[in-house]
């Protein structure tokens, strides 16, 4: 690249720009209308919290939850309730509960996963629930038919998961029985 003007035709190295994958888009670089829409402020607020701070030696980014994660006993709680902002506000918004339960089921299964030492931080440190959430919410606002179809095909699969691990613990609870009665039945 010449610089303009300059007449000498020399050469000028283009600033160096650090490009991210789709979906680590910085919502603070959105147009400023934009950023002043509730669902705007809530992707700034998942960006905050999932992404907004880049690992050294690394294209990958953490957020301040998943460093408030890494205080013990507390973290996660804290954790769980900074993500619970996100999911209230969609409710708020009219979200169908259809698409808060998918949006519930992320925030649990991080706080859930972040209980385990180290394996759920690292856990924590990928699955960035409040970017999926703000996702869910998003592709609630501009296609609410598509979105709803794909959470309650979600809801189902996850409720008969639901009804097969239930099954499976009746049944090992029936064997168990049944192994304990034999015991003591001469």
């Amino acid at each position: 690249m010449t610089q303009s003007g300059s007449g000498s035709g020399s050469k000028t190295k283009a600033p160096k720009v650090e490009v991210g994958r789709w979906d680590e888009r910085d919502p603070r670089q959105s147009a400023p209308s934009e950023a002043s829409t509730p669902l705007g402020r809530l992707e700034f607020l998942a960006w905050v919290l999932d992404s907004s701070i880049p690992v050294p030696g690394t294209s990958f980014r953490v957020g301040v939850e998943s460093l408030i994660g890494l205080i013990p006993g507390i973290g996660d709680a804290i954790g769980v309730a900074l993500s619970s902002f996100i999911l209230i506000m969609a409710a708020r918004m009219g979200v169908p509960r259809v698409t808060l339960l998918r949006m519930g089921f992320n925030v649990a299964l991080e706080g859930l996963v972040g209980i385990v030492p180290i394996a759920g931080d690292l856990f924590d440190f990928a699955w960035k629930a409040n970017r999926r959430n703000v996702e869910l919410l998003r592709a609630h606002v501009e296609h609410p038919v598509r979105a709803r179809k794909v959470d309650w095909i979600f809801a189902t699969v996850f409720l008969l998961g639901i009804a097969a691990l239930l099954g499976l613990l009746a049944w090992g609870g029936f064997l168990l029985g049944r192994a304990v009665l034999r015991l003591f039945t001469p």
